[in-house]
C-alpha cells in the first residue's frame, strides 16, 4: 500500500555520489510498497539528468529507478488540489513556488506523506503530511 510521495530530493538520492544515509535507510525500512513519487518530481530529475549529460548518472538512473515506483500524474484531481491550496496561500500571504505546491498537491490529493529533505519546502500547507528524512537517523529507525 502506498503511504509515501517521494520528492525529488528523496527520489533522487539512489543515484547520487553521496546519498544522504538516513534517508536510503527511512526508504528501505518502508519498502519499495510503500513508495511513489509524482510526475513532477520524476520530471525534475529527469531534467537534471539532461543537463548533467552524465552516463554514469543516466546509467544509476536506468537501473535503480526507471520504472521501478510508481508514477502519479498531475491530473484533473490534482489540479483542483493545486488551485485549492495555491489560492488558499496566497491569500494568507504565503504563497509557495508552483513545483513545491504541486508536489504537495499530488500526495494530497492521494493521501500520502510527503517524504523529503527540505521540509520547508512544504511547511504550514493546510492538510498535507511531511516526514523531514534529512533529519532521519538510525535511532530514530529503531
Amino acid at each position: 500500500m502506498l503511504t509515501h510521495l517521494l520528492d525529488t530530493s528523496v527520489f533522487s538520492q539512489p543515484i547520487k555520489d553521496h546519498p544522504v544515509a538516513g534517508a536510503m535507510a527511512r526508504w528501505a525500512q518502508l519498502g519499495d510498497g510503500s513508495a511513489c513519487t509524482g510526475a513532477i518530481c520524476l520530471a525534475e530529475v529527469l531534467q537534471g539528468l539532461e543537463l548533467r549529460q552524465s552516463v554514469k548518472y543516466w546509467r544509476r538512473y536506468r537501473e535503480l529507478l526507471e520504472h521501478r515506483y510508481p508514477v502519479l500524474a498531475f491530473d484533473e484531481a490534482v489540479a483542483a488540489t493545486y488551485g485549492e491550496l495555491a489560492s488558499s496561500l496566497a491569500r494568507l500571504g504565503t504563497p509557495r513556488p508552483a513545483l513545491d505546491l504541486m508536489i504537495a498537491s499530488t500526495a494530497k490529493t492521494h493521501g500520502l506523506i510527503v517524504a523529503t529533505l527540505d521540509s520547508r519546502d512544504f511547511s504550514d500547507i493546510p492538510g498535507l503530511a511531511v516526514e523531514d528524512w534529512s533529519t532521519t537517523t538510525d535511532a530514530a529507525l529503531a
